[in-house]
């Protein structure tokens, strides 16, 4: 842990609230002890902030936005390029913090460090393709078009499965539309957003502006209710459970602001007869055991066509056996530990509800407790029918499968759950991935054909529908969810004809 923290050019990570620039204050409350998962070891504690304290965040986020937002877009730019750089400096530091932090393996907690890289490229060629459009008017000797603005300090909550990713993708396109932010990170994982406020801290000085990034690690009762209650936070982007987000979408709508909601996802992979089923299987065990099944896109479910479910499952449960359980910084090892004990409580319930619904554990289900107490099995469930407990989420690697006889009853099947964010099918028929995708297809905000559910390109807007919250961050156009749209006209005829050919003479 020291070693790392002097890799990163940090010598102290007791103060949890930055202002402005480089400015850290040891908040007024509580303390706070950051756990690795793997050993159950104190890493360091955090002094919390308290409400007082947020108010002196918000403020310098105020007056950050006041300068940053006329900076030209690509200025801005010019300095998530060199934030970019400077995670790539310190990429393997970082990525080992994530590791010990919130469990994930070591080669996952480097790829999320490269995840922060690539949104940050990706912002950079942004900012110079804020475009709005041009209109024609009716009215002669005038012209339309449209502008976006920044929408002022934005609110950036995430949660500890990705610690440093989500933030990036929310506060790299924020801030090369001219926004300043503040982050409250998961209280689990607060040692890594404070080892990148510090590399942010550094870029800001090598611009000479402060307060486009700001750093608030509270308690949600207290923070966090005052940070989605206020007007001055237009933006909540917010990461984390189906419970906590509709909270959040009724205390940001009761203000008339605005948010990001990217809560929970409930996936499953459809699998075909005439499948590759050697391509299927990795991509499930993949997407079933990746990050110890805590990624809001892990795969959950698997509907697979009756004459091949008992050829997958017997593939799947020989890939699972084989999976290194361990140490998640140790080479070799796939699968670390739950973030914690009332996760592999959750994890051992569900089992046992499976089990009493009629379904049958295929491998796994139970604890590991010779590797450490939050290391657990993955785990095969063959259900028969989809019950409520396969229509709910639960944190961990659990996989659900099901059979089918027809394609629109697979479909179905997958639909019927009240979650809708990364799906896909495995099939080498065109009219059954077309099907899929097409308007009769997947709910969901993110479908694929012979990839899995886990993991997403920055290219492309991320999030989903329905519970999960119909939010979108990342790629694409998900820019315009920080930025206000105005509809400019000017008149340059030297008269006053109005619209729709009204008269008003005066």
């Amino acid at each position: 842990m020291n070693e790392i923290l002097k890799q990163l050019g940090i010598e102290s990570v007791n103060a949890g609230v930055c202002v402005g620039e480089d400015h850290w204050i040891a908040g007024a409350g509580p303390e706070l002890a950051s756990i690795n998962p793997a050993t159950d070891e104190v890493l360091a504690t955090v002094t919390q902030a308290a409400v007082s304290d947020y108010d002196r965040a918000v403020a310098a986020a105020q007056a950050g936005f006041e300068g940053w937002r006329l900076l030209p877009a690509p200025k801005r730019g010019d300095l998530i390029r060199d934030l970019g750089n400077a995670l790539r400096e310190y990429k393997k530091p970082l990525g080992e913090l994530v590791t010990l932090e919130n469990g994930k393996i070591r080669e996952e907690g480097l790829g999320e460090v490269q995840e922060m890289i690539d949104i940050c490229d990706f912002a950079v060629g942004l900012s110079r393709q804020l475009y709005g459009l041009t209109m024609h008017s009716e009215r002669p000797g005038h012209r339309m078009y449209e502008q976006w603005h920044p929408l002022g300090p934005i609110g950036i909550i995430t949660a500890f499965n990705f610690p440093l990713a989500v933030w990036s993708w929310n506060a790299a396109i924020a801030a090369v539309c001219g926004n300043a932010m503040i982050w409250k990170p998961s209280p689990t994982t607060p040692l890594t957003a404070i080892a990148v406020q510090h590399i942010c801290n550094r870029v800001m000085a090598q611009h000479g502006v402060a307060g486009v990034f700001n750093l608030v690690i509270g308690a949600n009762d207290e923070v966090g209710e005052r940070m989605i209650n206020d007007k001055r936070l237009p933006l909540i982007s917010f990461t984390g459970s189906i419970r906590v987000g509709r909270h959040v979408a009724q205390a940001v709508a009761g203000r008339l602001g605005r948010c990001i909601l990217e809560l929970g996802g409930n996936n499953a992979i459809i699998v075909s007869a005439d499948a590759d089923l050697d391509l299927a299987t990795r991509a499930i065990v993949f997407g079933a055991v990746g990050t110890a099944g805590q990624r809001c896109t892990t795969t959950r479910r698997l509907i697979v066509e009756r004459s091949i479910v008992d050829e997958l499952c017997d593939r799947l449960a020989r890939a699972y056996k084989s999976v290194p359980i361990g140490d998640p910084m140790a080479a070799g090892v796939l699968m670390g530990p739950l973030i914690s004990e009332s996760a592999v409580s959750a994890m051992m319930a569900a089992v046992e509800r499976a089990k009493a619904d009629g379904g049958q554990v295929l491998t796994g289900g139970e604890r590991l407790p010779d590797i450490g107490a939050n290391f657990v099995e993955p785990t095969i469930i063959r259900m028969p029918a989809q019950t409520p407990l396969v229509c709910e989420e639960t944190f961990a690697p659990i996989l659900y499968v099901m059979e089918y006889e027809t394609l629109d009853e697979a479909i179905a099947l997958h639909n019927a759950v009240p979650q809708g964010l990364s799906s896909a099918i495995f099939t080498r028929d065109l009219a059954s991935s077309e099907a899929f995708l097409g308007h009769a297809g997947s709910d969901c905000g993110i479908a694929n054909v012979n990839i899995g559910t886990g993991g997403a390109e920055i290219g492309g807007a991320f999030g989903g529908e329905k519970e999960t919250g119909g939010g979108r961050e990342s790629g694409s156009d998900a820019w315009k969810a920080y930025m206000r749209r105005q509809t400019n006209t000017i008149n340059f005829s030297g008269e006053l004809p109005l619209a729709q050919g009204i008269a008003f003479d005066v």
